[in-house]
């Protein structure tokens, strides 16, 4: 295959393992384990390295590019989900979880970043004017999450994230979507924001950290047919 530009999937709060494969068989580009213990999608790390470890049996060691050009890469990236976490944790989680990448869910900063090298980092943000957009600038990272936050809940909150700041964030930044989003809406989302990657949690669940095969499928199909009809 060659490295075509295509929209990749993220399906976050992944506590089980038979959620894990399915999500990985269906051609999920990344998969997300929260090591935040206010979430109801909470993971302990030792149950984590364990999925992830079955993971790379199956699928191998390489991972794909996320977000990155498609073809490359048998399996789905593996990444952690914090907040505020002193970076030697995140690092001593990351290495007892073989992570691929660190998405980083609360008010870290800048340095932050930087002790983690910033190719392997995700910074979420949920912005409320534009005026926050360029705080952003500021981050050395691999790419940005814009995501939708509901008082203390960080993430997984089903809200909706301010599109037309996303795509702001989108014409400078590599931009991964969240919020809300599920096979019902994904493409008006895609049409709207453009992004390089959507991050998915409670619209393919069943309940909180139990995904739905179903809804896991639908939603990855319509994202490749809304490429297919010429974005």
């Amino acid at each position: 295959m060659t490295g075509k530009a295509v929209t990749a999937v993220k399906f976050c709060g992944i506590t089980r393992l038979e959620d894990a494969l399915e999500a990985a068989a269906l051609g999920a580009d990344a998969l997300g384990f929260v090591f935040h213990r206010p979430s109801p999608r909470y993971i302990e790390p030792s149950r984590a390295a364990g999925i992830a470890a079955e993971v790379r049996r199956r699928f191998g060691d390489e991972a794909r590019p996320f977000p990155g050009p498609a073809g490359r890469g048998r399996r789905p990236a593996l990444v952690g989900v914090f907040v505020d976490e002193d970076p030697e944790v995140i690092l001593a989680v990351a290495s007892r979880c073989g992570l691929d990448l660190f998405q980083l869910h609360g008010d870290e900063g800048p340095e932050d970043c930087r002790r983690l090298s910033g190719e392997r980092v995700v910074k979420a943000f949920s912005p409320r004017d534009r005026g926050d957009l360029e705080r952003i600038d500021l981050y050395p990272v691999r790419a940005v999450l814009v995501d939708a936050r509901d008082g203390d809940r960080r993430g997984g909150t089903g809200r909706t994230a301010d599109w037309d700041l996303a795509r702001a964030v989108a014409g400078k930044r590599p931009l991964i979507l969240a919020g809300g989003i599920a096979p019902r809406n994904v493409a008006a989302a895609l049409s709207a924001v453009a992004p390089a990657a959507v991050d998915v949690n409670s619209g393919v669940e069943e309940a909180p950290g139990v995904k739905d095969r179903e809804k896991m499928a639908a939603l990855l199909a319509a994202v490749r047919a809304w490429e297919g009809e010429g974005r």
